[in-house]
């Protein structure tokens, strides 16, 4: 049963009006309801019902709902106790995962009475979404469901019996860690505390306390009943917690496809805690976030893609969108060979759905380096000047994966044109979650016969290209306030002198430096740089280098020359790539990625005047 709620303000959400009701739940509870995006009648719409944990209410997801709004219909509900939703009496027994299951299915029916619901869960919200996934009482009204930073309270009580029970010390050292972990748990079964605090001192300082702890924009979250949820939410934890974990249930599979999300910051939960999940959930799709615990609003862009394309996905394999076995790979194409190899599924977890601008791509380590993160699902922007390289590029991103890649005709020197880009971008498809400027030209000869035409060239592409690209993405990610990772592709010439190659050294030494100085400045927002530096890659920028100082035909001899020499070397870019990959999973500083990188940075190091010798050679390029 439904009905409107008496007197209560409609307010105008990020899209449009939002809808406010109240259903009865379990043991007549009022639940307080809220929807947005046009409502079950469209059933062009899939519905999406969003479920907060503890000690939040509904608002925990303002940020998400507007990302999601345009695509679907948007439900929220305050759980029994919480917000505007009535609290059971007594509390005691209350809260059970019984009686949250019968409220979950009064709101599903009546939101979306004709068509299973997709289900997103974060915290206690995701505690509840495995309950319900997993009983046969709502089989047929859950289509899939996303689950953010909260197991399955069955899953978790057998991961805690198998390794005690088969001991050794890695799962100890885990069982440990987590209880650790658990503190506030035991915490919240003490009588009568947590709830003095909630209402007093600490229900003060939590939304404090939450800013400083996740970096959290203040705005209509936590709201003014915090003290209130928190004290009653309490018996979500008393109710089920001690009895479900003693007594997990004996197979708890999920009927639904299932998305898991983990922050691998997270401080209440260990990320081992979801190491065996693939033995309850066949069908899982896993997402990493290098975050902290409340991703709804820290990382609300890329949970929305994620919940997007994952709901979309289920549906079209469902035949709910009446695509049912569609592909979205260009008709008759062929998958390209694997970039990633064995890293794959790690990279997927990490990757999948977030948005990638590589500039440079049009072939070499730019293009290997697309297709890496196409693998690994993600959205794929592919620049350079060479508009019809950067289409080869994303003819073959969506062929290893990234349905969604398109690429941009911009030369990376051009600031006018850089800014161009990224204000399109940003408005098309948000703020890149990782950019990799790679775009770089090889200029080599001494210095004396380098003009300042010469200079301008190399250091408006090699240089100014990198500035454009960290300081405008730079800045868009600061102001989105989510974290994030820049590449900048510098070399081995960054810390080996050579008296060739004045020009280029000096443009690829001040990129390394750069990073350094950026990965210091950006590191408080959660962002990192990275600096990539190859060594003898096979790519075409030996063909196209140009040489100073020297003829037509001498400068061609030198190209083929290069060209030779480095195909012998026979050090491919999808390597370079996988490297690139590794240093945004790893949040890694200065990564050489060839051996004679290595050895030259080492060198520089513990030998400075060695290489101050080799720097007398004259090199390849």
């Amino acid at each position: 049963m439904s009905e409107r709620s008496d007197g209560s303000p409609v307010e105008e959400g990020a899209r449009g009006p939002v809808r406010e009701r109240f259903v009865t739940g379990a043991d007549g509870v009022r639940l307080s309801v809220a929807e947005y995006g046009e409502g079950p009648g469209d059933a062009a719409r899939p519905t999406v019902v969003l479920l907060h944990g503890y000690p939040d209410s509904k608002e925990v997801w303002s940020r998400v709902v507007p990302l999601l709004a345009d695509r679907f219909h948007v439900v929220l509900y305050d759980v029994r106790g919480h917000g505007r939703s009535q609290a059971p009496a007594p509390l005691k027994g209350g809260f059970t995962l019984d009686r949250l299951t019968a409220d979950f299915l009064a709101v599903a029916d009546a939101v979306s009475p004709d068509r299973p619901v997709h289900l997103v869960g974060h915290d206690w919200g995701s505690v509840q979404g495995w309950e319900f996934v997993t009983v046969p009482q709502t089989r047929g009204r859950i289509a899939s469901f996303t689950s953010v930073s909260g197991p399955s309270l069955d899953h978790f009580g057998h991961w805690i019996r198998e390794r005690v029970r088969r001991p050794t010390a890695r799962h100890l050292a885990q069982v440990l860690s987590q209880g650790a972990k658990s503190w506030y748990i035991y915490a919240l079964h003490t009588p009568v505390l947590p709830e003095l605090a909630w209402r007093g001192p600490l229900g003060k300082r939590w939304p404090a306390m939450m800013a400083r702890a996740e970096k959290l924009p203040r705005g209509d979250y936590p709201t003014a009943s915090l003290p209130r949820d928190a004290a009653h939410g309490a018996w979500l934890y008393r109710d089920n917690v001690r009895q479900r974990l003693s007594h997990p249930r004996p197979d708890p599979r999920p009927h639904v496809p299932v998305q898991l999300v983990t922050p691998t910051g997270d401080p209440f939960l260990s990320v081992p805690l979801y190491a065996d999940l693939e033995r309850w959930v066949p069908d899982l799709t896993r997402r990493t976030l290098p975050v902290k615990h409340w991703v709804p609003r820290t990382r609300p862009d890329q949970l929305a893609g994620w919940v997007t394309e994952f709901v979309s996905r289920t549906d079209r394999e469902s035949g709910r969108d009446g695509e049912r076995g569609s592909d979205p790979a260009p008709t008759g194409s062929s998958k390209v060979p694997s970039v990633l190899g064995k890293g794959r599924a790690e990279a997927v977890e990490r990757f999948g759905g977030q948005l990638v601008l590589v500039t440079g791509a049009a072939s070499g380590i730019g293009r290997a380096t697309a297709l890496a993160f196409a693998e690994a699902g993600a959205r794929v922007v592919a620049v350079d000047r060479d508009g019809e390289g950067a289409a080869r590029t994303v003819e073959l991103a969506r062929r290893a994966g990234a349905p969604e890649a398109w690429p941009e005709t911009v030369d990376v020197s051009d600031a006018r044109a850089m800014e161009e880009l990224a204000i399109r971008t940003s408005a098309d498809r948000g703020v890149p979650d990782v950019v990799v400027n790679n775009a770089g030209i090889g200029l080599a000869g001494s210095f004396l016969d380098t003009s300042p035409a010469d200079w301008k060239e190399v250091l408006d592409v090699n240089l100014w290209g990198v500035i454009h690209g960290c300081r405008l993405f730079g800045r868009q990610m600061v102001e989105r306030g989510q974290g994030g990772h820049i590449v900048n592709t510098a070399s081995a010439a960054a810390f080996q002198p050579s008296r060739a190659l004045p020009a280029y050294s000096t443009s690829k030494a001040a990129v390394l430096m750069l990073s350094e100085c950026l990965r210091a400045e950006l590191a408080p927002h959660g962002i990192g740089v990275s600096a990539i530096c190859p060594g003898f890659v096979a790519t075409p920028i030996t063909a196209s280098a140009r040489h100073t100082g020297v003829d037509a035909a001498e400068q061609q001899r030198r190209r083929d020359r290069s060209a030779k020499l480095y195909k012998l070397r026979n050090y491919p870019p999808e390597k370079v790539a996988r490297a690139i990959v590794h240093a945004v999973q790893r949040d890694l500083a200065v990564v050489p990625v060839t051996p004679e990188a290595h050895g030259l940075r080492l060198l520089s190091r513990l030998a400075p005047g060695v290489a101050r010798t080799l720097a007398r050679v004259d090199p390849p390029l």
